[in-house]
């Protein structure tokens, strides 16, 4: 299987060394872009989104990971992190906490955070790759986990058919996942009025921008209904992010520079006005505060005096400026998008 940059000690494992490869390949960089459309700097919203990266540890090792992450991975979050982003959560009334990673069931404290949150009246959401459902006997029953705590579960699928899914995730994951839907669907997730949200994750496999995401949804439903006999609420479609492992895929197949030119012929002044960092704030494994998922990977944290989860207060979050660079135009291209799919 695959290594992770990390491990290979790739000088793309830096943040810094994938920002200033980014600051070279666009004829327009970001800020550029905003300031010629009056909307920088890019100001916060009010607070809806608290997201939690778990750590880097994950059962795949997929092509496109923006993470890193990968089985080689042992960075994850301490109790007492744990403990001080439940406070947060509490203190400031936030309404839907996102738990990511890597895998994020592979954390230690991942039953005790999701009991702690299900008691905070949150929504809580789980980015699960599916195929950590089978991976080990300890996660058989995580479907059953899941329903009695409501969890909304979101969860990657490329593609409804095997090659195209397989390709980008690695041997025989298309299959695993189908019987991991199927597990979800037994204990009513994706089933009329069960209420339990099963949500998919599509991302195209290669250098592309994704399609219109409703049409996706159609097709996605009637083949997994029709061939797998599988069933899901909602498909989110997100564009691949110029950055980590599908960053040095677009450098190794050549795409880089075409890749960036199309995403910055695509960008759309609706989608930077709806863009997720201006509503989410997201927590490194560590403590540390990012705009979102993809600065939290690049190393870029929010500007402000101290930028951690122990003791920030809600006031120092709504005065600050969104940290930007060209990785920016992943959100904004075409119909935008974000960890809830488009945003336009």
């Amino acid at each position: 299987s695959m290594k992770t940059l990390h491990a290979q000690s790739d000088p793309l494992a830096k943040g810094s060394a994938q920002l200033e490869l980014l600051s070279t390949t666009v004829s327009t960089p970001f800020v550029d872009q905003l300031e010629r459309h009056g909307s920088f700097p890019l100001v916060p919203k009010s607070l809806e989104i608290v997201q939690l990266n778990l750590g880097k540890m994950c059962n795949q090792t997929c092509r496109h990971c923006h993470v890193d992450a990968g089985p080689d991975r042992k960075e994850k979050m301490s109790r007492e992190t744990l403990e001080d982003c439940i406070h947060f959560i509490k203190e400031n009334g936030i309404r839907t906490v996102d738990l990511t990673g890597g895998a994020p069931e592979m954390h230690p404290d991942f039953r005790w955070l999701v009991e702690e949150l299900s008691t905070c009246n949150v929504r809580i959401l789980v980015r699960c790759n599916l195929t950590i459902i089978l991976a080990n006997k300890r996660f058989h029953d995580l479907p059953d986990f899941f329903a009695k705590h409501r969890v909304e579960v979101i969860s990657s699928l490329p593609h409804y058919t095997a090659n195209r899914t397989d390709r980008q995730r690695g041997e025989g994951v298309f299959d695993q996942s189908i019987r991991a839907i199927r597990l979800l669907n037994d204990v009513g997730y994706g089933q009329e009025g069960s209420g339990l949200q099963l949500n998919l994750v599509y991302n195209p496999t290669g250098a592309l921008l994704p399609g219109d995401q409703q049409g996706l949804e159609r097709d996605f439903k009637k083949q997994l209904k029709q061939n797998h006999d599988c069933e899901f609420n909602h498909l989110f479609c997100i564009t691949n992010m110029p950055i980590s492992r599908f960053l040095t895929y677009l450098l190794e197949s050549g795409n880089l520079a075409s890749y960036m030119e199309k995403l910055v012929e695509a960008y759309n002044p609706a989608a930077s006005s709806n863009v997720m960092c201006r509503n989410t704030l997201s927590v490194g494994w560590d403590g540390l505060l990012y705009d979102c998922d993809f600065n939290q990977m690049l190393e870029l944290p929010i500007a402000t005096a101290n930028p951690s989860i122990k003791g920030i207060q809600l006031s120092d979050l709504s005065n600050r400026s969104i940290r930007l660079a060209n990785h920016c135009y992943g959100c904004t291209a075409g119909s935008g998008s974000s960890c809830g799919g488009e945003i336009v």
